[in-house]
């Protein structure tokens, strides 16, 4: 059994926040219908790098999920929908703000014929304010909340992150409020709307920087944030055969032991600056393997920095089983990231390869009481 056994959730998103959103809720065991446009499908299908003729970003985040293909502008499709959500727990979309709306699909509108229905907006920039109708991207999500301006490089200039951290973490929130509506459920009878933007999303990552302007008024400047660059025992350093090591001794037991091992605790009694320019020396002297090696036995914190290929192989990963993968009936085995997290007595599951457009489009029809006939009616008019 999986902890989401039972629960069906209607996915009307698409490229990466909302499908990730599904995908944990799918990998958690829930029951996930992706409603895709007829002909095209979500756009990751399509985007490079693909894998045969489909691409990876769609495989690597809609895996566990089930394919309906249905036209929202015609009114038949709309009635069909009406229909479906009916027997769902949970509706996630990802359009504008008043799309869905627009559509006769608003949250008043399905919560009249489900009312125990779990509806989650997830958008750019939220239901409201003066930017909820403007276009966005993670890159705008992040430079708006001030994140982006610490990351910055040799040029003095911002540089968009590696990891797209409004869209990755507006998923997981979205995940994480939608279980908490289905949980508040219970009590109450009823289902509720969630609004969850991507700008919140990664406006919620600030602690640690906004510290100092709740505190004194004004911000760190970058690079001298304690966790971002202040400080010599956070930080990653060039090693002597060009790699780089992380060293995150933050307490001072794990600085003393690092310094001890090398013989230079002296350091430890240097202000940040002079600490960091002795590090630099210290660590460039040797090769990564060497530090490695030297590292192994001493209780402190640090890390190579992996490339992603060598990530993939690390033991660490493997004994999480942080990389999977899933048989697809034309692709063959699909390699994932699997679950993040680990379960007792409801595992985690990965065991639907991600669908092909439509896949799924008679059957889930069917559990609604269309027999195969009045599919491909519906099909034939472009309806489904």
């Amino acid at each position: 059994m999986n902890a989401l056994a039972g629960v069906r959730v209607l996915d009307l998103t698409r490229l990466l926040p909302g499908p990730f959103c599904t995908m944990l809720l799918a990998d958690l065991g829930a029951d996930v219908v992706k409603l895709e446009e007829v002909g095209g499908g979500d756009p990751t299908r399509h985007y490079p790098p693909l894998v045969g003729d489909t691409g990876s970003l769609f495989l690597m985040v809609n895996r566990n999920k089930r394919s309906l293909t249905l036209g929202l502008k015609s009114n038949d499709g709309r009635g069909l929908l009406l229909r479906l959500v009916e027997g769902f727990d949970v509706v996630v979309e990802s359009f504008r703000p008043g799309v869905m709306e627009r559509l006769g699909l608003g949250y008043d509108v399905l919560s009249r014929r489900n009312p125990r229905l779990v509806y989650a907006s997830l958008s750019g920039w939220g239901q409201c304010g003066p930017y909820r109708d403007r276009a966005g991207h993670d890159l705008n999500y992040v430079a708006l909340t001030g994140l982006l301006g610490y990351n910055v490089g040799a040029d003095g200039q911002p540089h968009p992150l590696a990891a797209q951290v409004a869209d990755l973490g507006g998923g997981t929130l979205a995940a994480l409020a939608i279980l908490a509506a289905v949980i508040a459920r219970q009590t109450t009878g009823r289902g509720q709307c969630v609004d969850v933007s991507l700008f919140a999303s990664a406006f919620a990552w600030l602690p640690t920087l906004a510290t100092s302007v709740f505190a004194t008024g004004r911000a760190y400047a970058p690079g001298t944030p304690p966790l971002s660059g202040g400080l010599a025992q956070y930080q990653v350093y060039r090693t002597a055969d060009g790699r780089h090591l992380s060293l995150g001794a933050l307490e001072p037991k794990f600085f003393a032991a690092f310094c001890q091992r090398v013989g230079r605790p002296d350091v430890l009694a240097l202000d940040a600056a002079q600490a960091r320019t002795e590090l630099e020396h210290i660590v460039g002297e040797r090769t990564l393997a060497e530090w490695l090696d030297c590292l192994k036995d001493v209780d402190t914190c640090y890390a190579p920095v992996n490339t992603l290929e060598e990530a993939v192989r690390d033991p660490q990963v493997a004994a999480l089983g942080l990389v999977t993968q899933v048989e697809h009936a034309r692709l063959g085995a699909l390699r994932q990231i699997g679950p993040p997290f680990a379960f007792s007595d409801t595992p985690a599951r990965v065991e639907r390869p991600p669908p092909e457009l439509g896949e799924h489009t008679e059957e889930v029809l069917a559990e609604i009481g269309l027999n195969p006939a009045e599919v491909s009616a519906l099909r034939a008019r472009g309806i489904v």
